[in-house]
């Protein structure tokens, strides 16, 4: 099993390794690159990502209106 934490706050960082030594455990510290632009930039293209084409699966709203179109409910 593998678990990853992210922290910025060394303190927690240093309690959990302790409990982690307390336990056994295996640690593996990696340095992440903190290059908050990139991740920024990144994001940012992913939210405003917009296809060219038309939607393989139809029209959304039509598919809804005609599964909610009134229906005579089997009840007595």
């Amino acid at each position: 099993m593998e678990l990853i934490l992210k922290s910025d706050n060394k303190q927690s960082i240093a309690k959990i390794l302790a409990f982690a030594k307390k336990l056994n455990v295996s640690i593996e510290q990696r340095e992440v690159d903190g290059n908050q632009l990139e991740r920024e930039l990144l994001k940012n293209r992913i939210l405003k990502f917009k296809t060219k084409g038309t939607n393989p699966f139809g029209d959304a709203a039509k598919w809804e209106r005609e599964q909610r179109e009134d229906r005579s409910l089997p009840l007595s």
